[in-house]
């Protein structure tokens, strides 16, 4: 009896040590085709992971694809400067390492780990994930790159709380050193370790945090940007002061309109509005009029060719 009993508790041993044993990702898929979706495939995949590239059309895909293109170009260029041909050849086989998919349903079934970046609407992810759920493995670990949403919202559109986690990369990706890694209540350490190892495996430096509105960069930074607007609203002093200041005296390498206008007027007015939202009486979420007006006028920044500053 305690020979059998001691082969048991082995063996319950080995069962719970096999199933707290960290994921290696090999295979990625990425939701999203636009600069942040396809910066994550393109590091990606120049790191040895197989890849496949999600958005819902292939003129999306084939733009997506000619991005990468012209970024590993660029990377190779640099990296091999003295060697043309292992540029070539890095290039080439980064890109056969990425296969493309208008159905993303049929392609999470082998994979290790699903990265979203799509659009930042907590009902659309919500929606994507409830339907992947139901294809991926069980092993499958899910992560959003949202910079606004709550992670634990999204999870809880999944029965995998503990196979899902955040994972915020910061654009462009290619260069971008930082990966904030978000767990939530429910997110296994398992699942973080593994998210943690996967980010590194990227040649990126993970940092981690809890479920908080912003996590670390965009709690600080948002904030920081809506300050400088107000202080230009009050006419306290004019936008390129502020930004000279800020570059000068800070040492920051672009100053709080340029950065508003490089990320887009759009997307800071949505996490602000979301923030505002969650937390109405916080100045520090106060909406701006003078940030609402550009962003009603479709004055996003750069990506329109005017926000705070125009651009040809």
């Amino acid at each position: 009896m305690a020979l059998v009993t001691r082969q048991f508790m082995r063996s319950m041993s080995s069962s719970s040590t096999a199933s707290a044993k960290k994921i290696i990702v090999k295979h990625v898929t990425v939701i999203g085709g636009g600069l942040i979706g396809a910066g994550i495939a393109q590091v990606a995949a120049a790191t040895g992971h197989t890849v496949v590239l999600v958005d819902q059309t292939e003129d999306i895909l084939a733009k997506s694809k000619k991005g990468i293109q012209e970024s590993l170009r660029k990377v190779a260029k640099k990296k091999f400067a003295e060697n043309p041909k292992a540029g070539r050849e890095f290039v080439e086989k980064t890109l056969s390492s990425i296969v493309t998919s208008t159905d993303a349903a049929s392609v999470v079934h082998s994979t290790d780990l699903v990265v979203e970046a799509i659009v930042e609407n907590l009902k659309v992810k919500n929606e994507l994930f409830k339907r992947l759920d139901k294809f991926a493995a069980e092993h499958t670990i899910f992560a959003s790159n949202t910079s606004s949403s709550q992670i634990t919202s999204i999870a809880n559109a999944t029965t995998r709380q503990d196979r899902f986690a955040g994972l915020h990369f910061f654009n462009p990706v290619p260069l971008m050193k930082l990966v904030e890694v978000i767990k939530t209540p429910m997110t296994s350490q398992k699942t973080f370790e593994s998210l943690v190892d996967f980010s590194k495996a990227l040649g990126k430096h993970p940092v981690s945090c809890k479920d908080t509105p912003g996590f670390i960069v965009n709690r600080l930074l948002v904030p920081y940007l809506m300050e400088a607007i107000r202080l230009y609203e009050r006419g306290d002093a004019s936008k390129e002061d502020i930004d000279t200041a800020m570059k000068l005296g800070a040492g920051y390498p672009m100053g709080p309109f340029e950065l508003l206008d490089y990320v887009g007027l759009d997307t800071t007015k949505f996490i602000i509005d979301g923030w505002h939202e969650t937390d109405v009486k916080n100045p520090l979420y106060q909406p701006s009029p003078c940030l609402n007006k550009l962003v009603a006028e479709n004055k996003f920044g750069k990506k329109t060719g005017e926000g705070f500053y125009k651009y040809k």
